[in-house]
């Protein structure tokens, strides 16, 4: 799997990957605690979206969105800055 442009091995099997993409969302939701953050939120969102058409398009749709955003801060065709 790549992420910004970064491989991340993530397990071969299905079971395991909705198992540890579950876990990282229930992980995410005790991000009050101090090894338990927020962030685990969407890498478990990211990690299901291997398997699941509606959590892929969804991700999709946002990493295209992000990154129109970041390319118009970098090259200066930023749209809000006229």
């Amino acid at each position: 799997m790549r992420i910004f442009g970064r491989h991340v091995p993530v397990p071969q099997s299905v079971a395991m990957r909705r198992t540890l993409g579950g876990l990282l969302i229930a992980g995410g939701t005790l991000g009050f605690l101090p090894v338990l953050g927020f962030w685990m939120v969407p890498l478990g969102l990211v990690v299901l979206s291997h398997d699941s058409a509606i959590v892929r398009r969804k991700r999709r749709q946002i990493e295209v969105k992000l990154g129109r955003r970041w390319k118009g801060r970098w090259f200066g065709t930023d749209k809000s800055e006229s």
